[in-house]
């Protein structure tokens, strides 16, 4: 009988130390970063890099995107950074859904991101979360194709998909993002518009805390931040001369668009005679850029002289300046 009452004990004291042991689920994260590095057959740019920022808040959670574009053209279409925010009233948990990512395992997160090893891929988008895990933090991949995005019945995998709705969220709130920029973008002016960024997510940004989220891209959120940080040139357009009069009504010329992305400059000479109005007519080019006539010509017709100097012959001319300093061979 003592030896069953032992037998009994020692029983009782292991199950009792096997459900001390038992795994307990990962508790869900309060908070979490993604980096969405989007890339596309056409550009340039054809690299997009975002940083989403979401956090609890009263009553729901606040998210900041980061978007941050390489640069196009070193004078004209620097690296840029813009940035937006908004408040949600989900919590952190709600936007996470059914899935834990601290629960997702590794090997299902590599079937995915390597389920069309030998697809051609022509755009798509590149995914890291960053969310704390009990005592340290984890980095969950996803690899969204294209297909994902066009096809009707795509066969997105389960944690791929999961990811996708959680950004479509995201940028439902905030608003207008990289799938909403024009093909050809327009010259940079300005300041950068990231002035709702608090110091905390600046510093974070030039010093590459965000820059793991990246792992593998052409380019670092880090680098694209200061180099977003210095001012566009800005070209020059203007008359030079009006001869032998000038007009009582001068319009300055505007710098053409294609004329400023192909880097190209020079001097316009017009001549054209004063109507019985004073309005110019009879326009004529005499030498200098057909790229540039136009801009010339539409300065020069909003101009106004004297209505006594009707018929009178006038003689302009214009410097187009890209203020671009020249690279050495």
């Amino acid at each position: 009988m003592r030896y069953a009452v032992i037998l009994v004990s020692a029983l009782v004291l292991c199950g009792s130390a096997l459900a001390q042991t038992e795994v307990q689920p990962t508790p869900e994260p309060d908070r979490f970063d993604v980096g969405r590095d989007t890339f596309f057959d056409f550009g340039p740019p054809f690299n997009y890099y975002e940083v989403f920022i979401v956090r609890p808040a009263a009553a729901g959670s606040s998210v900041t995107r980061i978007l941050l574009t390489p640069v196009v053209d070193a004078c004209f279409l620097p690296a840029k950074v813009e940035a937006g925010s908004a408040r949600l009233e989900e919590s952190v948990s709600d936007l996470l859904g059914p899935i834990n990512p601290c629960e997702i395992p590794e090997k299902v997160l590599r079937q995915e991101e390597k389920r069309c090893k030998n697809c051609l891929v022509f755009s798509g988008a590149n995914v890291s979360m960053q969310v704390p895990c009990g005592a340290g933090s984890r980095v969950i991949k996803a690899k969204v194709l294209e297909q994902d995005w066009f096809e009707k019945f795509p066969n997105t995998p389960k944690n791929t998909q999961w990811t996708m709705t959680l950004l479509e969220r995201l940028d439902k709130a905030i608003g207008p993002g990289v799938m909403d920029k024009p093909t050809f973008p327009a010259a940079a002016a300005g300041q950068p518009s990231d002035a709702i960024l608090d110091p905390e997510i600046r510093s974070n940004l030039a010093s590459g805390k965000y820059d793991a989220l990246f792992e593998g891209a052409s380019d670092k959120p880090s680098d694209l931040y200061v180099a977003a940080q210095k001012q566009p040139v800005v070209p020059t357009a203007r008359v030079l001369s009006v001869e032998p009069l000038n007009p009582e009504t001068l319009v300055q010329p505007e710098f053409p668009p294609l004329a400023r992305l192909a880097h190209f400059e020079g001097s316009i000479s017009v001549t054209f005679e004063v109507g019985f109005n004073g309005a110019p007519i009879n326009l004529m080019l005499e030498s200098g850029p057909s790229l540039l006539y136009g801009a010339a010509m539409n300065a020069v017709k909003q101009w106004r002289f004297p209505e006594s100097a009707s018929g009178q012959r006038v003689h302009a001319t214009f410097e187009f300046k890209t203020n671009c300093p020249r690279t050495s061979p």
